[in-house]
């Protein structure tokens, strides 16, 4: 695990999109497993102009979206196939063809749906990079805490804690999704190399508990310390709870000079 502490959001945005960049330039037919969010969004700022003035490019990329609300067709304005165009595919050269978000608008035959999506992820070779962010309460993607560590692509219903901090995304009186589509735990830890996003003070506590807590599923987030190659990237107020942050540190200069690849 590396763990990257940055002193702003901005620069979480940059760092992200750095990484993303390179493994883009490394394997131009890279598989990508994309999350929405405010944290995120400061790395497709950042991609954005690499495509249209640096040459990035996204043509052979494919994307896998880690989740959707059930009940919200692709062009609804509060859906995640919507934050995505708006906020990242209309402004590169992914194709169409390439990208796959989970499907909101189904209204039955959930387990087929969501066993069909897991395929589409092993038919395309798996994800090689998957980007995380993290709830308040510990989760990643909707895995909501008791989450099974194995669990796979799934309709998942949300916790209070979660509909209630995504209110702010709604307009007042506007009903809230009370179930989303998510890869699962499984999913994701099948990537290979996944990269995690957090700014702020409301997620201090949440990082504190998904990397130097007990591995349990009550955070799931915590999952992540059974992966190989996990990076955290946090802001200063999102980090402020961790207890060895002269160590993470340490490792990340040492990481530079030892196998200055992996950055």
């Amino acid at each position: 695990m590396l763990l990257a502490l940055k002193s702003n959001p901005e620069d979480v945005g940059r760092e992200a999109a750095r990484i993303v960049a390179n493994a883009v330039r490394r394997n131009p037919a890279v598989r990508l497993g994309l999350a929405t969010g405010n944290t995120t969004l400061g790395m497709y700022k950042e991609l954005i102009p690499l495509h249209q003035h640096d040459s990035l490019d996204f043509s052979r990329v494919s994307t896998f979206n880690l989740d959707e609300y059930l009940g919200l067709s692709a062009d609804h304005p509060r859906s995640f196939r919507h934050f995505m165009q708006q906020n990242f595919f209309s402004q590169v050269n992914i194709p169409p063809r390439n990208i796959h978000i989970p499907n909101g608008s189904i209204k039955s035959d959930y387990q087929q749906y969501c066993a069909s999506y897991e395929q589409d992820i092993r038919s395309a070779g798996g994800i090689d990079l998957q980007i995380l962010g993290i709830g308040r309460n510990g989760h990643i993607g909707f895995n909501e805490p008791t989450s099974s560590i194995g669990s796979r692509t799934r309709l998942k219903v949300l916790s209070k804690d979660t509909t209630e901090d995504n209110r702010k995304f709604f307009a007042p009186g506007e009903e809230i999704p009370q179930c989303a589509i998510t890869m699962g735990i499984g999913t994701i830890l099948e990537a290979k190399r996944i990269l995690l996003l957090a700014t702020g003070s409301s997620k201090a506590a949440a990082i504190a508990a998904a990397i130097e807590g007990p591995l349990t599923a009550s955070v799931t987030a915590s999952a992540l310390q059974l992966h190989p190659d996990v990076t955290f990237i946090v802001d200063q107020q999102a980090g402020a709870l961790l207890k060895q942050q002269d160590y993470y540190r340490r490792v990340l200069e040492m990481t530079a000079i030892l196998t200055p690849d992996r950055l």
